[in-house]
């Protein structure tokens, strides 16, 4: 199996922004329209910031902060961006930088160096704002600012506002910009997709490589290291100035059933055995669009009938889930669907007994499948938004004991666990199985490409190559 990669990336349009910014832009004169609100003042974002670790002077990597980025696709630090809802032009602000910045970090770069870059009508810098909103602004009175303020269910963080020196001289506005932003990105357009797909495509590639050596290697450390050197590459050999990193980082699930292992707390530092159940959870992500792909197989290549058990349970719900996928259907009764079918796996192996609606009834799915079924996918790994567009799919099955004690031990719920059988799982860990799926008007499509099905699986490991022979099914 050769170790480069043949793909290259995709060209990053300099319209992919300006569409962006042109779909906030008619999303927000519609609300405004709506809600019988005047068609004036200014959309402002505040860019990210670099920042160094603790109280040292090494900076951590920079990643710009997504609505920015959604909106600008600015990839530098400390930039402010605007869009003025009467004329629709766009603004942004730079940093002023020193004459020493040329010294050690580089040219400093005019302000039409920006302006054309990123496709605004004008760039400033960023101690110029309050002058060039005022200047812009053609009705009476303080000019009008939409910021940027609002829950992330995923994190429980707030977003945060612009602030500049100076707010005082303008009217601000916290609640309408949020949810019209979030939903905007739901949508996503063609050249988000091709960039989705390139990080998905890069990402399956490396998912493969990664399995191909995981016999070879000794742990998930190792393990970790041939993902990131196979995606790396890909990148810089074929664009030197794309935007490059793991989009979802890197959850390395082997042995114990903890869903996020791979942390400060639990790092990934166990050694590989025999007989173990590898999950890897990894993305790549370009020019800010990510992936999120998850594979389980046995560490040494071969399924055992119990390994093959679970992995058909999570792999039949994945494939009823995104064949099931269309515009109009509920994403809980998918999720219900997913628990259903490995329950119904379970029950078929021996692991349950009894009735699966009740089984359904009294929420057993959550102790096998304590997550949700998938989350949106674009900019963040976790995207924004109210209805999904591009969406993982990502059921999972685990044996994890702070679930199934209390499940067994419970008088109402311990008669549909067959005790002796699933003894034999305490120490099995868990399978998940996740796919980047677009939601198309007809159906769905599935983005990710690596092999699923258990011949497949072993066939790769034992040296075949991927794409195989075979006519993978369409999900379109």
């Amino acid at each position: 199996m050769a170790s480069s990669s043949s793909l290259s990336p995709p060209k990053v349009p300099k319209e992919l922004y300006f569409i962006n910014r042109e779909k906030v832009l008619n999303s927000l004169r519609q609300h405004l329209t709506e809600t019988s609100r005047p068609l004036h003042g200014f959309v402002l974002l505040q860019g990210g910031e670099e920042q160094t670790r603790y109280c040292t002077d090494h900076l951590e990597l920079f990643r710009q902060e997504s609505y920015f980025a959604y909106l600008f696709g600015v990839r530098e630090p400390g930039f402010y961006g605007a869009i003025d809802i009467a004329t629709g032009k766009s603004i942004l602000f730079a940093p002023r930088l020193p004459p020493d910045y040329a010294v050690w970090l580089g040219k400093i770069k005019p302000l039409s160096y920006f302006q054309e870059k990123y496709m605004v009508n004008m760039v400033y810098y960023t101690d110029e704002i309050v002058g060039v909103l005022q200047g812009h602004y053609k009705e009476p009175g303080k000019p009008l600012l939409f910021l940027l303020h609002g829950l992330n269910t995923d994190s429980n963080n707030f977003s945060k506002p612009a602030q500049f020196e100076g707010m005082e001289k303008f009217e601000t506005e916290l609640n309408t910009l949020h949810p019209i932003l979030s939903e905007c990105r739901v949508f996503k357009s063609d050249h988000e997709l091709a960039l989705i797909q390139f990080a998905n495509d890069i990402s399956s590639e490396a998912h493969v490589e990664e399995r191909f050596k995981a016999i070879e290697l000794d742990n998930p450390m190792q393990t970790q290291s041939v993902y990131i050197s196979r995606v790396l590459p890909s990148f810089l050999s074929a664009c030197f100035t794309s935007t490059y990193r793991i989009a979802n980082g890197i959850y390395v699930l082997w042995f114990s059933a903890v869903l996020h292992y791979g942390h400060a707390a639990a790092p990934n530092d166990r050694t590989f055995e025999d007989g173990d159940m590898a999950l890897l959870d990894m993305g790549a992500e370009y020019q800010f669009y990510g992936s999120d792909i998850t594979c389980s197989f046995p560490v040494n290549g071969k399924f055992t009938s119990d390994q093959s058990l679970i992995y058909n349970a999570v792999l039949k719900a994945h494939n009823a889930v995104i064949n099931a996928m269309k515009p109009g259907v509920c994403w809980v009764d998918m999720h219900k669907l997913a628990e259903k079918i490995i329950l119904e796996s379970l029950k078929k192996g021996g692991v349950m007994v009894g009735n699966v609606d009740e089984m359904m009834a009294a929420r057993l799915g959550a102790v096998f499948m304590p997550h949700g079924l998938g989350h949106f996918l674009g900019i963040d790994t976790h995207d924004p938004g109210g209805y999904p567009k591009v969406i993982t799919v990502e059921p999972g099955c685990y044996f994890i004991d702070a679930l199934l004690v209390p499940a067994m031990e419970n008088e109402s719920t311990s008669k549909f666990f067959n005790h002796e059988v699933i003894g034999r799982f305490k120490d099995f860990g868990g399978v998940r199985i996740e796919s980047d799926v677009l939601v198309t008007a007809n159906g769905s499509k599935n983005m990710t490409s690596v092999p699923r099905e258990i011949s497949d699986i072993e066939a790769i490991m034992a040296g075949a190559p991927w794409p195989s022979n075979k006519t993978a099914p369409s999900n379109s």
